[in-house]
């Protein structure tokens, strides 16, 4: 394992995220924060490389300049989790549960795997706070008063325990999410697995409905027993630092307060990377021409659409979506990206847009669109061009919107997207809905869907383009010394210290 010379004082706050870049960045920023209220902290970041995951890497690489002030440890390579492993343990865990299917036989679950990729760690992650711990050269180079993991590096808890260290869990989704996981092992599976179905879910006002649950829920063989395993280990830590804010999610975060033995909730968000990837990502050279294009647009007229980093559209839906936008006459910025080529692959862009797109749409839509690969998506929604946002509803692109004033339209794709479009529509008033329930594999969204939810979206006079005004608002006041998050940032510094 690779790291950096230890510092000879202070004390250490380790972070643990798993490889993904909506996690991990989170986790980055939050460590930084953490840092800017109490620079006698010394912050480490574990970090764990996948192969598959180029741009993860590319990330990590630059965090030595993102982030000069965190200690960056470089985790060993571990044998990578095979298909019997993987099934083996989901088959115990689910030991109890007589309902459930067993795992497929040759079982590739991308949850099983990173979850098993990182349970593999715990002896590396165990003698690194071993030695931030130790005595060197003479003297106390200060102790580790907590170690941070996010949702799925739960394993690490036990790590934490037997070394006597806090351990805090760190939820870069929103609170609903939270109150979903903390029920998870108390709800009935058969139910679960009724699509048409709806559940009593505390950090909801409204019954969820079945068909917006994690995709990865829904998986009988394969997910939810990752799921539910990870989120019985939620009450064993100290605490649960989460992306959200109070004024956004009030009802969610109350009801989590008042169940019983769920650690103290710290919402000290929104935890947001102003400047996103432009300064490390392989394809920031082309962001000044999209800047240049959004110049010349009028101020809130432009829709853009962008689906996150991790999962695309297959070519029957981009042609959907090219007709809607043609029909729908708004202009518009579009970050059409090629579907991820293996399982733990992530999207990347085409080598011929033409290819993919209509005969003839470019030509038709010159001067209106915008069609492109990658972009800096927080710094497209700071643009004062850009009047609205077709979502997958990724939880850091929610807050991201909100920060800028600029409402959604939801069109999640994967993990809990569906259930954040479904908190943000039906909980929140906070965007305007082309589906709730989409998910890989659903049946198209047509090209009049796309036209009602541009239309929808980009309507001047309606109830959310005014609720997302008053949260942008609110998102930044949060922040401020009085706010909530500050004061809760304030108080869990408070809790560090006392434990160091």
């Amino acid at each position: 394992m690779m790291r950096k010379k230890l510092p000879s004082i202070s004390n250490h706050i380790v972070f643990l995220s798993n490889p993904e870049i909506g996690n991990l960045v989170p986790t980055v920023q939050f460590a930084q924060r953490l840092l800017h209220h109490h620079p006698n902290f010394s912050a480490t970041i574990l970090l764990i490389t996948v192969p598959q995951r180029p741009v993860v890497n590319t990330f990590i690489q630059s965090l030595p300049t993102i982030a000069p002030n965190i200690q960056l440890v470089h985790l060993p390579h571990v044998d990578t989790p095979t298909p019997d492993q993987i099934a083996t343990f989901t088959l115990a865990s689910i030991s109890h549960h007589p309902h459930l299917d067993a795992p497929s036989t040759g079982s590739t679950s991308e949850l099983g795997y990173i979850s098993l990729l990182i349970k593999k760690q715990m002896p590396s992650v165990k003698q690194i706070m071993v030695d931030l711990n130790s005595t060197k050269s003479g003297s106390k180079s200060g102790r580790v008063v907590a170690l941070f993991v996010d949702m799925f590096c739960t394993p690490m808890i036990d790590v934490a325990d037997e070394l006597g260290i806090p351990c805090y869990l760190f939820l870069a989704s929103p609170a609903t999410f939270l109150g979903f996981m903390l029920e998870l092992p108390t709800l009935d599976p058969q139910h679960i697995f009724e699509s048409e179905a709806k559940l009593r879910v505390g950090s909801f006002a409204k019954p969820l409905p079945c068909k917006v649950l994690p995709s990865t829920v829904l998986k009988r063989r394969d997910g939810y027993s990752w799921y539910l395993y990870h989120a019985r280990r939620y009450t064993e830590t100290k605490g649960i630092v989460i992306n959200t804010f109070q004024d956004l999610e009030p009802y969610a975060l109350d009801s989590i307060s008042k169940m019983d033995g769920v650690p103290r909730i710290f919402p000290i968000g929104p935890i947001i990377d102003d400047n996103g990837p432009i300064k490390w990502h392989p394809e920031k050279a082309n962001f000044q021409s999209l800047i240049s294009w959004l110049d010349n647009q009028p101020t809130s007229s432009v829709v853009f659409l962008c689906f996150g980093s991790m999962r695309s559209l297959n070519e029957a839906q981009v042609r959907e979506i090219a007709i809607g936008l043609e029909r729908a006459g708004y202009r518009f910025l579009w970050s059409l990206r090629e579907p991820p080529k293996t399982k733990l692959a992530i999207s990347s862009d085409y080598v011929d847009l033409v290819k993919v797109l209509p005969n003839g749409f470019l030509n038709i839509t010159n001067g209106m669109g915008l069609v492109c690969g990658w972009v800096p998506q927080v710094k497209i929604l700071a643009h004062k061009a850009v009047g609205g946002f077709v979502s997958h509803c990724g939880w850091n692109s929610i807050l991201e919107s909100l920060w800028h004033g600029v409402p959604i339209t939801t069109w999640p794709i994967f993990a809990e997207q569906q259930m954040n479009a479904f908190e943000i529509v039906e909980e929140l008033g906070l965007a305007t809905k082309i589906r709730l329930d989409y998910r890989e594999q659903s049946n198209l969204v047509t090209a009049d869907e796309v036209v009602k939810g541009i239309n929808d979206l980009m309507r001047e006079n309606n109830k959310v383009r005014e609720n997302v005004k008053v949260m942008k608002e609110k998102s930044r006041m949060t922040l401020m010394q009085n706010g909530s998050s500050q004061q809760l940032l304030k108080a869990l510094v408070e809790e560090l210290i006392a434990s160091s």
